[in-house]
């Protein structure tokens, strides 16, 4: 037995020996067919942030991303390069409390075998504030003023308070939630959809806070103030231009003026228009821009005290025109409601070849106002203008504006006429 052990002692070097020189061919053989290479890894990996406090809010900004290097078998870059998700970043906020906090980033491979040979940046410093909620009224400044003679009605919101939300130190800045009212130069009711933004006590934006809703409907009504009105402006036209020549085009600006008076029944006793003085258009060759006065009645003005307007009237050559005094009709009006027009006539000027003119009468004219989907009320709307015979066409027509005033009535409006 001793001499067993003896030459037992003797072969086992040698069997080790041959082990290790076993396990290192093979090893070779491994790292040869499948060769570990350190690279990086070939995308940046985002940095995914856990365990956070619902109650805090990180104030600073974070990695968002790092880059890896690794060292693995060509085989498992095969593995990382293939499969999404396989490299995984993150920063732990367990258990940290708000104020400043440097943290580790932490890198974790789904995949292996791999070593972590680096990666950067290795940690963040983080600000952790608390998570505050305040709730403040919606203060709204109109910017603008209205047009004159209009005046505004009470403000009202869809929503009077909001809720800012973010960081405390952010929040506790906030000293009010504003919306801005452009109401420059209107002349109806207002509603619109306004953006809030959360200001400090020196009026400069607060960002980092959300505000909730950040918007609001705002309703404002615009009236006319009582003793003002809104009337169109009719050039009243005498004489004929020279022999040869047409008048193409007569338009006035402004095409509606305001006036007032102190006796508000004298306003409103007008026609919805007021006139000019009249323009003598005799022998006229040429344009004419002319500034006409207008006719008011006694103790009525404009506002802006605006005695004149500018009257442009286009006069070419012949073919040939015809003015035509034609009756102002309604269409689309909605059951229940009756119709008014001032002026009830107006003037258009059509061209065309003389022989097409010469059948033309009245009658082949209309004059079509659409009050489609309106309610009762006043309105300024420009007819639309319809010709029976064909190759003649409207130059212009005036005044430009028909107002049309729409009451609750039980009578029919009257039907459109047909052409003949």
């Amino acid at each position: 037995m001793k001499h067993f052990f003896s030459q037992l002692g003797k072969v086992i070097p040698t069997f080790l020996t041959a082990v290790l020189l076993a396990v290192f061919v093979w090893v070779s053989a491994v790292i040869e067919k499948d060769p570990t290479e350190e690279r990086p890894y070939p995308q940046p990996v985002t940095v995914e942030i856990v365990g956070q406090d619902p109650g805090l809010v990180i104030v600073s900004s974070p990695p968002r991303t790092v880059n890896v290097v690794l060292k693995a078998p060509v085989s498992t870059w095969d593995v990382l390069n293939n499969t999404p998700g396989s490299v995984r970043a993150f920063i732990d906020l367990s258990a940290l409390q708000e104020g400043t906090h440097v943290v580790p980033v932490q890198v974790q491979v789904s995949a292996g075998p791999v070593q972590i040979v680096s990666y950067t940046p290795a940690t963040a410093e983080l600000v952790l504030d608390r998570l505050m909620s305040r709730t403040f009224d919606v203060s709204v400044v109109q910017r603008g003023q209205v047009a004159t003679g209009y005046q505004t009605g009470t403000l009202q919101l869809d929503q009077k308070q909001v809720t800012v939300t973010g960081p405390a130190t952010l929040v506790e800045r906030v000293s009010e939630v504003r919306a801005v009212l452009d109401v420059a130069q209107a002349q109806q009711t207002i509603q619109r959809t306004l953006s809030l933004v959360a200001l400090d006590s020196g009026e400069q934006v607060v960002s980092g806070v959300v505000v909730t809703p950040n918007e609001v409907v705002a309703h404002l009504d615009v009236t006319q103030r009582y003793g003002y009105r809104n009337v169109v402006v009719k050039v009243v036209v005498t004489g004929q231009v020279a022999d040869g020549y047409r008048l193409t085009n007569i338009s006035v600006v402004p095409a509606a003026i305001t006036v007032y008076s102190a006796d508000p029944q004298v306003v409103n006793s007008l026609p919805g228009y007021v006139e000019t003085t009249a323009l003598d258009l005799s022998g006229a060759t040429d344009d004419v821009d002319v500034f006409q006065t207008l006719n008011l009645p006694p103790g009525v003005s404009v506002v802006g005290d605006q005695m004149t307007v500018l009257v442009r009237v286009s006069i070419a050559s012949i073919e040939s025109s015809l003015p035509l005094s034609v009756p102002v009709e309604v269409v689309g009006l909605m059951p229940g409601l009756s119709a008014r027009t001032s002026p009830e006539v107006i003037t258009i000027i059509v061209t065309g070849p003389l022989p097409k003119l010469d059948g033309l009468t009245a009658d082949g004219v209309r004059a079509v106002v659409d009050v489609s989907g309106l309610s009762a009320g006043s309105y300024s709307l420009t007819p639309r203008i319809e010709l029976a015979i064909q190759d003649l066409r409207v130059e212009s027509f005036l005044p430009e504006l028909v107002e049309v005033v729409l009451t609750v009535a039980p009578t029919p409006t009257r039907t459109p006429r047909p052409f003949p």
